[in-house]
């Protein structure tokens, strides 16, 4: 067993605003340059749709992830011969117009253009090559379901359901995804790099560039399955989320986690077997991938579990953060939160709860248990996204989650429901008033857990600049 510390993120859906509040100042730290202006590290996307870029979970056109071939995985996009044939024209690379042309305004013309009877107006022009450019596409063009009647068709989660009929006016649901990378476990851009360029730090597991190592053959872009991995058309490196590191090093959370109005966002710290890895990202069937992925993780209460970590060098502090992971009980212990489509066989450590939908009458009528069949957003759709289209882990979450909310309505408001409803999903009083607080009441210190790191020789920090994510 070799044990590993990995900073992970759990986003609780039933909370987003859709606000992109998490966006900006992802936006304005780390792709306010030259050539990457067309980047968005965390953006959120409006479902039912295709997102941004265009149909990334399509793997049948990005060729995205691993596949299994036998008991052996794969990429993709094909062995070493078909992408080194492809090494100088990949055709599995998204196009500028599959992501957007980046657009801005010539807003000196208000300043100092003469005065006219009419109200003035500007032309966008392009970011690229600075010519006037007709808008039509953006990274959140589907905002709130704008043009859900012409994407939603397209929408790969609506395997096995009539789309037809839930893009109506009178059925059509709506829920935010926030999306950066996933810090994968198995990550599909490492290993797509002819370069060796990308690596997981030993550390806490985040994904980085090294821009010196960078060639800017693209392959980690059309490699990734979530499509967060970029190339600087400047620079001609390639870039992705850092996780913000900078900050989590210094026990700060993320910009986009710290920033949210929801509060939707926790960061915390797991352990995991990685001698499991290929085990787990090798499952028979892909509804098998998301079971054997909660198996490699490892329960830091259990004494001989953190023995053999400390044997292994994970520091105390880290040990301590893990003890007190607010992911690990959304993950692991209260099986709330699910992985964003496990089938890529990545292993992500971004996870997400499923959103309640608004209760109906239907639902009122048939209890807080059996009516989740009837909630707006179908679980088939939820669970075509999160676990492969294995439907049980999302009506456990959900049931879960209607239980706590009519156990503590039940409090508030009266009469008190007992343990009843708790007992049919596996819940005791205890879980449910830790799982309320957590969700609902928790602290900046409760939601975001993270060890500090030391650094012994702080003088190389720019001299190591280029290999950790920065670019020169």
């Amino acid at each position: 067993m070799k044990i590993k510390a990995q900073l992970a993120m759990v986003l609780n859906l039933d909370k987003c605003l859709g606000c992109h509040t998490c966006s900006i100042p992802c936006k304005n730290v780390w792709t306010n340059r030259k050539g990457a202006e067309y980047m968005w590290f965390n953006d959120v996307e409006t479902k039912p749709g295709i997102g941004y870029p265009k149909k990334w979970e399509n793997q049948d056109v990005h060729k995205g992830g691993w596949v299994l071939q036998g008991r052996q995985l794969s990429l993709r996009a094909g062995n070493k011969a078909r992408r080194l044939a492809g090494i100088f024209h990949n055709p599995d690379l998204p196009t500028i117009d599959e992501y957007y042309e980046p657009w801005t305004y010539d807003y000196e013309k208000l300043v100092s253009g003469p005065g006219k009877k009419h109200q003035p107006s500007l032309r966008p022009r392009s970011q690229l090559n600075d010519a006037s450019m007709e808008i039509n596409w953006g990274p959140n063009w589907e905002d709130d379901l704008a043009g859900v009647c012409e994407t939603g068709v397209h929408d790969v989660n609506f395997k096995g359901i009539d789309h037809s009929i839930y893009l109506k006016f009178q059925r059509v649901f709506l829920l935010y995804l926030p999306r950066l990378c996933e810090q994968c476990l198995n990550p599909a851009c490492v290993a797509s790099c002819p370069s060796g360029a990308l690596y997981k730090r030993d550390e806490d597991g985040i994904v980085l560039v090294d821009q010196e190592r960078c060639r800017g053959w693209r392959f980690c872009v059309s490699g990734c399955p979530y499509k967060k991995t970029y190339f600087n058309w400047k620079t001609g490196r390639a870039e992705k989320c850092l996780f913000c590191y900078p900050r989590t090093e210094a026990g700060l959370p993320t910009l986009c986690a710290h920033s949210c109005v929801g509060r939707i966002r926790y960061i915390g710290v797991l352990l995991y077997d990685a001698d499991r890895i290929r085990e787990a990202a090798a499952a028979s069937d892909a509804a098998s991938v998301y079971p054997a992925h909660l198996d490699i993780m490892l329960d830091p209460h259990d004494p001989k579990i953190a023995a053999e970590a400390g044997r292994q060098g994970i520091p105390e502090n880290y040990l301590a953060a893990a003890r007190r992971s607010p992911v690990y009980r959304l993950i692991k212990e209260w099986r709330l939160a699910l992985p964003l489509h496990p089938e890529f066989r990545t292993l992500p450590m971004v996870w997400y709860v499923p959103p309640l939908s608004p209760a109906n009458p239907a639902v009122n009528a048939a209890g807080p248990l059996d009516g989740i069949d009837a909630l707006r957003i179908p679980v088939r759709y939820l669970a075509n996204l999160l676990t492969a289209g294995d439907e049980e882990p999302v009506r456990l979450a959900l049931k879960r989650l209607a239980a706590l909310r009519a156990y503590m309505r039940s409090i508030r408001l009266g009469p008190a429901a007992g343990g009843s409803v708790l007992d049919a999903v596996g819940l005791d009083t205890r879980a449910a008033e830790d799982m309320y607080r957590l969700l609902a009441l928790a602290y900046h210190s409760e939601r975001f857990v993270l060890p500090t790191v030391g650094r012994s020789d702080e003088a190389s920090a720019y001299i190591e600049q280029g290999s950790c994510g920065y670019p020169r």
